[in-house]
């Protein structure tokens, strides 16, 4: 959530964040360092995980965002009009799985081996039918919560047909409907040691209390798990 701070213009607090991975699609209000509220979630796969399983259909290498997002750049919208889950539900949740299951019965209805060609179609209909959804609901949390900074946050925060259609959103030919939006830089979206460390020094600094707790512990490689429960 705190990640695009670290680029050489970070959004202020309060924003709303799309943190969007392989385990987690979620919509964020951020007040503040460790004040968040979740707004919507997915209520089964993430949309990385989406990502990765319809990759893994098409015989994609993992990862399988980057390599269905590459593939779909020369496919044809309109061979395959995949579902958009959720897409008017008035809430901000997600649902993927059922989006994995279209991709999963389209690959079936070949009668033979997917050619390059139908692989990038069918990559080009899954990645229009996520992309939709996220741009979507972004939009709706927006309205609701009548903030205008958007932040993204996660590994397909990487995405690059997210950030064009991000983008071209939050450039509304209806200035109402305007926001801003940020994105990590690219070495950021995903984990590494320089986003958590950030995240601990800006919590640090918002709660200077914590630097006179003790943190110190022992390593423990295995740990009974009735200790776990009388703690």
């Amino acid at each position: 959530l705190l990640s695009p701070l670290l680029a050489s213009q970070p959004p202020e607090f309060p924003f709303i964040a799309l943190l969007v991975s392989g385990g987690h699609t979620q919509l964020m209000r951020v007040d503040g360092v460790g004040k968040y509220s979740l707004l919507g979630e997915t209520l089964d796969d993430a949309a990385g995980e989406a990502f990765d399983k319809s990759a893994k259909l098409l015989g994609l290498d993992y990862p399988g965002g980057p390599a269905i997002s590459k593939l779909a750049l020369s496919g044809d919208p309109l061979v395959h009009q995949f579902p958009r889950p959720m897409l008017h539900s008035k809430d901000l949740n997600f649902s993927f799985s059922g989006l994995k299951t279209a991709v999963l019965t389209a690959v079936k209805k070949y009668p033979e081996a997917l050619t390059d060609n139908d692989k990038a179609n069918v990559a080009r209909g899954f990645v229009d039918a996520i992309i939709d959804v996220l741009v979507a609901k972004c939009q709706t949390a927006m309205k609701q919560t009548g903030l205008k900074r958007l932040v993204i946050a996660g590994g397909v925060g990487a995405n690059q047909q997210l950030r064009a259609a991000l983008s071209a959103a939050a450039n509304s030919s209806n200035p109402k409907k305007r926001f801003q939006v940020y994105y990590p830089e690219l070495e950021f979206c995903t984990d590494n040691g320089a986003m958590i460390a950030f995240a601990g020094a800006m919590r640090l600094q918002a709660y200077p209390e914590l630097a006179s707790k003790n943190y110190s512990f022992n390593v423990r490689p295995r740990w009974p798990l009735h200790e776990l429960v009388s703690a």
